[in-house]
């Protein structure tokens, strides 16, 4: 096999997200884990005190961008004190397991 062939044969693997570590999600494990995060984010039209802004809910979102979002709280790159302090103690499989329950929640 060429050089070439090898090259684009990793690419396309890589692209295809067989390279990808991320931890497959139990909606059911992350149905008890994510019951902190339901308290705001489930509650319809809910907005937070200081500083005021409306809560997103989070029912219905991919399972990619849940994940991404907390593990950005939980390096410091997306601000939030509550979430980050939420972020804060979840393993990247808690955060797996609390994106797939999310991502079906209220379906």
């Amino acid at each position: 096999m060429s050089r070439q062939m090898i090259m684009v044969a990793a690419t396309v693997w890589l692209l295809s997200g067989a390279g990808s570590v991320a931890a497959a999600g139990d909606a059911v494990a992350g149905s008890e884990k994510a019951e902190t995060c339901l308290g705001c984010h489930a509650v319809s039209g809910y907005f937070n005190v200081y500083p005021t802004y409306h809560v997103p809910k989070l029912g219905g979102q991919s399972a990619g961008y849940i994940q991404s979002a907390l593990k950005a709280y939980k390096d410091g790159t997306r601000q939030h004190g509550t979430m980050r302090a939420n972020a804060d103690n979840l393993t990247d499989q808690d955060m797996a397991d609390i994106a797939e329950f999310l991502t079906n929640f209220g379906k």
